[in-house]
């Protein structure tokens, strides 16, 4: 999520000797008035970036361009604020973009060159600025690796994005690209760069989601993988988290800051179990939430949003994941696949109240009793 900017704001007690500063220079020898250096600084910029880095030419990119937006001189040296646009072809819907800052120097035909291209302040890198990358494709995925990353890593993560897509299309029949991005940096510190979290709050993670929600189609979602976390999962594990997180790129579009978190979470929990035999047992499944139980603890309520914020209790957190998925699993269970697939539709739209009655034809609170006898037979033993 990158930080809203303000505009500049100038008194006009401040502005007065930066405009006779600026008087006095346009008197001096080699002058060029303002907006004849932001043109020349926009066509030095425009010119540089007519291509890719050849760092990333073995990304499938199409529409890269950078739309400087603001010029600012200093000296020998300008700097140039800029919008980077790209797609990757064949995998997002609309562009990808980045706020990049281009330093350029005075070249000594009256020109400027580019010297420097960074996020810009405050911005959040791109996985090229920590590296080489290195691409690996597969049938239904595309793997980035970061610095560091071995081609064998990437060659087993495209091969595990490959069986997780199919089994998202099975599990959730509305439109999506039926394709992934999957970005794997070479450190959980680099992932942390990435997202612009502290590490921290991802350690222990095996990958995350990026992305807008409620976009139609959704644009440019990519997942990210935590190597550190990744690499210490079981293979069932890993299999599972791919599918889980692929399920968040299906369900981009029909996901809106009214869909409750128990419910996107639950759902792509439910889509990485369904068919896993033993796998999705909840005794085996659920075991933070399955202790809480036999301890007397049932939760009085499904988990709330802030129930799966990252960074603080480690049990909480999987027992709001683990009763999240739960609840869906009732739902596909009690009421059918179509009308929890329905659920989550509706409740990207209306009120969770109404998207309950209209499609499984109770409320919250006959949900939630529900939910408490499932787990009472499922976890209390």
């Amino acid at each position: 999520m990158l930080p809203a900017h303000h505009p500049l704001r100038r008194t006009a007690v401040r502005a007065l000797p930066m405009l006779l500063s600026a008087l006095l220079a346009g008197c001096g020898p080699g002058a060029r008035p303002a907006d004849t250096a932001g043109r020349e600084v926009r066509r030095a910029v425009a010119a540089w970036s007519a291509a890719p880095p050849e760092g990333l030419a073995g990304l499938p990119l199409e529409g890269w361009s950078y739309e400087v937006t603001s010029v600012r001189e200093d000296g020998v040296r300008a700097f140039a604020r800029a919008e980077l646009h790209y797609r990757l072809t064949g995998y997002d819907a609309a562009p990808a973009g980045s706020a990049r800052e281009v330093e350029l120097a005075a070249a000594a035909d009256g020109g400027w060159r580019v010297t420097a291209d960074r996020p810009a302040p405050g911005a959040l890198p791109q996985l090229w600025d920590q590296g080489p990358v290195t691409v690996e494709r597969g049938a239904h995925a595309l793997v980035l690796g970061g610095a560091g990353q071995s081609p064998g890593t990437l060659a087993a993560v495209a091969a595990e994005a490959d069986r997780a897509v199919p089994a998202v299309s099975a599990a959730w029949p509305g439109p999506w690209a039926g394709r992934v991005v999957v970005l794997v940096p070479g450190s959980l510190e680099r992932m942390a760069q990435l997202l612009g979290r502290p590490a921290d709050e991802y350690r222990g993670l095996g990958a995350v989601t990026v992305g807008r929600v409620g976009g139609a189609p959704a644009a440019a979602d990519r997942v990210v993988v935590n190597p550190e976390g990744y690499g210490q999962l079981t293979a069932e594990g890993r299999r599972i988290i791919l599918t889980h997180e692929t399920t968040h790129v299906a369900t981009r579009a029909e996901t809106t800051a009214t869909t409750p978190l128990w419910l996107s979470e639950g759902f792509a929990d439910w889509a990485a179990y369904r068919g896993s035999g033993s796998g999705s047992a909840p005794v085996r499944a659920a075991p933070t939430l399955g202790r809480a139980v036999r301890a007397g603890e049932l939760p009085g309520a499904l988990p709330a949003n802030e129930a799966f914020a990252f960074g603080g209790d480690a049990d909480a957190l999987a027992r709001a994941y683990e009763g999240a998925w739960l609840a869906c699993r009732l739902i596909a269970d009690r009421w059918g696949d179509a009308a929890l697939v329905a659920l989550y539709g509706k409740a990207g739209r209306e009120p969770l109240a109404t998207a309950l009655q209209e499609t499984l034809g109770t409320d919250q609170a006959g949900l939630t009793r529900a939910w408490q006898e499932d787990l009472r037979r499922e976890l209390a033993r």
